[in-house]
């Protein structure tokens, strides 16, 4: 019943079980609603947004989308206008795409199969084989990314909050416009993230 509702899902190795995305929206809800945890998770998404210059942005997975509950916006007058608690898709952005990833792989499966690939942009991938090539990909580096499938002109790199037994509490993202930053100048900053992840899913073991 709990894996039904959300609250559980089963280890890939079939070893018992792992937070659901529900359990894990409740966890991040905690932080989010506790004062000090507030200040402290957002003191480190400022620290982050300053060291790379963009926006930052933290979301977990509400079934086939993503909710962001907090952000730092970059002090350019140059950005993307998303706010806290607004949603977006699983399919083209990089926090979308790296829950898919830590989905149990039937689960991945039978999501994709019954979600509408909406096309955002000329780069949204729109067939489920080749979303699914592309996440194998990511897999191996254990990231996300949006190369302007989700907004044309926005390119987006995500680091999961998992614990070290494996339990996705969320994603860590960074976006900016790419007249201002390359793919290959986000990925730079993967280490960066990874930093200001750990500190995050420290604050949340607290």
């Amino acid at each position: 019943m709990l894996e039904a509702e959300g609250f559980l899902q089963p280890r890939l190795d079939a070893r018992g079980y792992l937070p659901g995305r529900r359990l894990s929206s409740m966890a991040m809800g905690t932080i989010s609603n506790n004062d000090h945890w507030r200040t402290e998770r957002h003191s480190i998404l400022q620290r982050l947004s300053d060291d790379v210059g963009e926006t930052c942005n933290i979301s977990v997975p509400d079934g086939s989308q993503m909710v962001y509950f907090d952000r730092v916006e970059t002090h350019w007058p140059l950005r993307v206008q998303l706010q806290k608690n607004d949603r977006v898709p699983i399919h083209c952005t990089a926090s979308g795409k790296l829950f898919l990833n830590n989905l149990p792989s039937t689960k991945r499966s039978r999501l994709l199969a019954k979600m509408e690939l909406t096309q955002y942009t000329p780069n949204t991938i729109v067939e489920v084989s080749e979303l699914k090539t592309e996440l194998k990909q990511l897999r191996k580096q254990n990231i996300g990314v949006d190369n302007e499938e989700f907004m044309h002109g926005m390119i987006a790199v995500a680091v999961p909050l998992s614990d070290e037994a494996g339990r996705f509490y969320g994603a860590l993202a960074i976006h900016a416009p790419s007249a201002r930053m390359s793919m290959s100048k986000a990925l730079q900053q993967i280490p960066r993230m990874n930093a200001a992840a750990r500190e995050l899913i420290e604050l949340i073991n607290e």
